[in-house]
């Protein structure tokens, strides 16, 4: 499991930029409240060595999952607490959750800096909640 700023990191896979070239289909880890994106760790070296091949070849679009030997299933994103083919609501309310769980040890702990960290992550995570609620009435 991947964190980034506290909040736990969505499996997913996605188009990376290397330079010139696009990646698409990457395995990628990518945090709700920042929007950090990195590449899984169990692809990490296959997608370093095809981006600089691709780059030095000039290429403008590569697909990864056609030149990279990773097993393409549940096992790579079974580490991950939320993964793209969720509900958004529902990834949102797990990260509530799981922030408002860790607010509890911080204050058990006294550790203010922790705590206001988890607080302002609540405040983003509250309002994606709400912007979700609200395009879920109008359609």
């Amino acid at each position: 499991m991947s964190f980034c700023c506290g909040a736990s990191m969505i499996g997913t896979k996605g188009t990376l930029k290397h330079v010139r070239t696009h990646i698409h289909n990457v395995p990628i880890l990518f945090c709700p409240v920042c929007h950090r994106v990195e590449v899984h760790h169990m692809v990490e070296n296959e997608y370093e060595i095809l981006a600089e091949y691709a780059c030095s070849d000039g290429a403008s679009e590569v697909d990864f999952i056609e030149y990279a030997d990773v097993k393409d299933g549940p096992e790579l994103f079974e580490n991950c607490v939320n993964t793209e083919n969720e509900e958004p609501i529902d990834i949102v309310r797990n990260q509530i959750d799981m922030a408002l769980d860790l607010l509890t040890v911080a204050k058990q702990i006294q550790d203010e800096e922790w705590a206001r960290q988890l607080k302002k992550r609540l405040q983003v995570l509250s309002h994606r909640r709400r912007k979700l609620v609200q395009k879920n009435t109008t359609t």
